[in-house]
């Protein structure tokens, strides 16, 4: 006998009970002159570009749950609000880490924060929704 979803998940929806608030992943990277302002077009000196920077705590919210997720079961990005406080220069060594804070149905909340050896350069909060890979992509044809 097969059980339908519950109500607020679609039928293909992958299921979030195996995920708990507290997961946390942390991702380190050098900045490069590629990931200046400059060179991403966001801006005119050369400094860590706020794109750049979006996306180490994008992939840190991503890396702190993919281990939990069932096969053909992803993440995608649908909100984010970030407060980018300080420079990072080049040459320096970049942390963004994530922390799951709460899981509501398929959606997951992150909050995230950057640092580089003077301290805190960012923080924020990223939403992810989790999703049949398969039904996501199909989406796109």
């Amino acid at each position: 006998m097969t059980t339908a979803p519950p109500p607020d998940r679609p039928r293909n929806a992958p299921d979030p009970s195996e995920l708990a608030a507290g997961a946390t992943a942390l991702v380190t990277h050098i900045v490069t002159e590629a990931d200046t302002a400059i060179a991403i077009g966001s801006g005119s000196v050369a400094v860590l570009a706020t794109p750049r920077l979006l996306a180490l705590c994008e992939q840190a919210s991503v890396e702190a749950v993919q281990d939990s997720l069932a096969d053909g079961t992803t993440t995608v990005g649908v909100r984010v609000m970030m407060d980018h406080v300080m420079p990072g220069a080049v040459g320096s060594q970049v942390r963004a880490e994530a922390t799951l804070e709460k899981v509501k149905g398929r959606k997951l909340f992150f909050t995230t924060a950057a640092y580089d050896e003077r301290g805190l350069i960012a923080a924020g909060k990223v939403v992810r929704v989790l999703v049949d890979t398969g039904t996501f992509l199909a989406k796109c044809d």
